[in-house]
C-alpha cells in the first residue's frame, strides 16, 4: 500500500462495526488526502453481475474479459471457485480500470466498491429462507472519508451508490452458491463437466447465451413472452434465467416449468 495508507489517525480501529440503522458519516472526493490510496493491492471478489457491468463497459466478451483481468482463487467453500480481479503488474499494484483521474469504469464499478466503506452480509433463516441483509461499516487507518462533514443512512447510501439491482443479484447469487457448496458434481472431480457448465453460466454469460441457443433451453420452459424477450435481449436476465436453470437442472428444483 502508498505510504499514507500507515499513517497514524483518530479513526476507529475496529475493522468492521454492525451498523444497523444508525447514520454514518463518510464521503470520498478528489479532496480527500488519500484520494484513491484503497484502489492498489486489493483482493477483490467479482460476483458474475460485476463480470457483466464490466465487460459490456469495456466492450469485451465474458471470455476476453476473463482472460485479461480474472483469476480464480479459492471460494466460500472447497465446491467452487472465486474470481478475483487482478491487479495491474506495475508499482504498487494498482487496480487495472485506474488512472490519474479515478475510475475508468466507475459507472459499472464491482459490488465492493460500490458499497464500500460498508460490507454486506446476507443470511438465509426460517423455514422458507427468507434473505435478510446486514451492513458491516469498514474502518481502514487511512481512510480519510470517514472525517468528512457528510452523513447517511443505509438506505440513502443504497440509493446513492445504486446498489438495488447488485444486491439482487449477489442475493440470488448467494442462493446458488450455498447450492454449489453441497458438493452437487460429486464423483466427477474439480473442473469436472458439470462444474464448468455451472462456471460458464455464472461467469461466461456469452458462451451460455449460445449454449441456450443451441440447445433451445428457452422452448424447453414455460416462460412468460415479456420475459423470455427479456432474457433474449439483456445479459442480467440471461443470468437470472440460469440461476434458475441451474437449481433446476442440479438440484431438482422447481425453479423452472418444463413445457
Amino acid at each position: 500500500m502508498k505510504d499514507m495508507m500507515n499513517e497514524n489517525t483518530s479513526a476507529p480501529q475496529d475493522e468492521h462495526t454492525p451498523i444497523g440503522n444508525k447514520p454514518f458519516t463518510f464521503r470520498c472526493h478528489p479532496g480527500v488526502s488519500c484520494y484513491l490510496a484503497c484502489c492498489y493491492k486489493v483482493e477483490l471478489r467479482l460476483f458474475p453481475v460485476d463480470v457483466i457491468r464490466l465487460k459490456n463497459d469495456l466492450h469485451l466478451s465474458s471470455a476476453d474479459f476473463l482472460e485479461k483481468y480474472v483469476r480464480l482463487a479459492e471460494g466460500n467453500h472447497p465446491y467452487f471457485p472465486a474470481v478475483m480481479l487482478n491487479m495491474a503488474n506495475e508499482d504498487d499494484f494498482p487496480c487495472p480500470f485506474l488512472q490519474d483521474k479515478g475510475c475508468t469504469v466507475y459507472q459499472d464499478r464491482p459490488s465492493a466498491c460500490r458499497t464500500y466503506p460498508l460490507e454486506r452480509a446476507v443470511k438465509k433463516s426460517g423455514p422458507k429462507g427468507r434473505t435478510t441483509s446486514h451492513y458491516f461499516l469498514t474502518h481502514h487507518p487511512y481512510c480519510k472519508g470517514h472525517f468528512e462533514d457528510h452523513e447517511y443512512t443505509v438506505r440513502q447510501w443504497e440509493r446513492d451508490q445504486q446498489l438495488y439491482e447488485y444486491n439482487l443479484l449477489n442475493d440470488l447469487w448467494a442462493e446458488v452458491d450455498a447450492f454449489f457448496a453441497l458438493n452437487p458434481w460429486e464423483g466427477e472431480g474439480q473442473a469436472g463437466p458439470r462444474q464448468q457448465l455451472a462456471f460458464m453460466v455464472c461467469y461466461n454469460i456469452d458462451a451460455f447465451r449460445a449454449y441456450c441457443t443451441q440447445h433451445r433451453l428457452l422452448s424447453a420452459f414455460r416462460i412468460e413472452r415479456i420475459r423470455r424477450r427479456r432474457i433474449e435481449q439483456d445479459d442480467i436476465e440471461l443470468l437470472k434465467f440460469g440461476f434458475d436453470w441451474l437449481l433446476h437442472v442440479l438440484g431438482d428444483r422447481n425453479t423452472l416449468l418444463p413445457v
